[in-house]
């Protein structure tokens, strides 16, 4: 169990770090704007839905081998669920109005966020080392 539990704890920062920095940054380097942003749009809940799904069989596989591995995890996928259901939709909605400011504030807020993710999946990841 302890292997399985450092794979899904990698595989949780490894898939949010590529899609964070790579995968949004190669879509907006090979796309024009007005194709880039309505499929970064479109990505979003696939991958708040993998943040959900390996956090939440992470945090149950952690149980059984470090309790603090297991509540980074459901820290993860906790705050994952207004993110995706409050946060995602506020974004959408700013750029939908055109209310830049508003955009810019909570497209920080959602990064800030998923660096934070990344952050706790890494602390995850060193408690298991």
């Amino acid at each position: 169990m302890e292997h399985f539990a450092l794979l899904t704890a990698a595989f949780l920062f490894g898939g949010m770090l590529l899609f964070s920095v790579g995968f949004g940054a190669m879509v907006f380097k090979h796309l024009p704007p007005d194709q880039a942003r309505p499929f970064i749009r479109q990505t979003f809940p696939y991958f708040y839905i993998f943040v959900l799904a390996i956090s939440l069989v992470s945090a149950l596989a952690h149980l059984l081998v470090d309790y603090r591995a297991a509540i980074a995890m459901l820290f993860i996928f906790a705050t994952t669920i207004p993110t995706r259901q409050i946060l995602m939709p506020a974004i959408n909605t700013a750029t939908d109005n055109y209310q830049k400011r508003r955009f810019q504030y909570l497209h920080t807020l959602s990064v800030i966020i998923t660096l934070s993710h990344i952050m706790i999946a890494g602390a995850a990841l060193c408690f298991l080392t």
